[in-house]
């Protein structure tokens, strides 16, 4: 749904990045052993560090990559790292919570051609940190965790702001992780009013 409501320019960047985060996600969802997550997790921040020419082909999402965000891996490097966060730490708490989407949410930033005024990359840092944290809170099985996770959502969530309009998928994201939050760290897309309160980011652009 954020996808559809992209403008064709951005769209690309965003599938790339999102399918990034979702593979990094199984990673840190799926391990076990600390040290094997960083590994894996090691291995993209590695091949998304190396020029395009020099990176390993094959890996649609690598590829993918090396095609819509060239010059600007620092925010999927950011993804990585955010991601690092999880796997490594013993508990989610306060600051690891505000540490992962700190650093899932930069990508964000990136995605337009051009810089935004302070103003304006402050709502898009607190909106993007409202799905990032939103969508973990959802995922979570310990309740102390999610609990963690969607107070520090609602604090970025605690005042709205528009946002330019070629970050509308954004805003949609933003609406759903806000209507979860409030819901207690739900699935962003449950239950039918979940449509509408996209449909409301989208147009509102909050």
């Amino acid at each position: 749904m954020a996808l559809a409501w992209s403008p064709p320019p951005l769209r690309a960047r965003l599938v790339t990045a999102l399918a990034l985060d979702r593979r990094l996600a199984r990673i840190a969802m799926r391990t076990r052993e600390p040290m094997l997550g960083q590994m894996r997790l090691a291995w993209w921040r590695e091949a998304l560090g190396k020029p395009v020419a020099d990176r390993p082909r094959g890996d649609l999402v690598l590829d993918n990559a090396g095609q819509h965000w060239a010059g600007r891996e620092a925010g999927l490097i950011a993804l990585v790292d955010g991601w690092e966060v999880l796997v490594s730490a013993p508990r989610i708490g306060a600051d690891e919570a505000e540490a992962f989407a700190r650093q899932r949410a930069a990508f964000f930033a990136l995605l337009p051609n051009e810089a935004a005024p302070p103003a304006v990359a402050e709502a898009v840092a607190a909106a993007a940190r409202v799905w990032a944290l939103a969508d973990a809170a959802a995922a979570v099985s310990d309740p102390a965790e999610r609990a963690v996770l969607v107070a520090a959502g609602q604090t970025a969530a605690a005042r709205p702001a528009r946002l330019p309009a070629a970050l509308r998928g954004l805003a949609v994201l933003a609406a759903l992780g806000r209507r979860a939050l409030a819901r207690g760290g739900r699935p962003l897309m449950e239950g039918r009013a979940a449509a509408l309160s996209a449909l409301r980011g989208a147009i509102f652009l909050r």
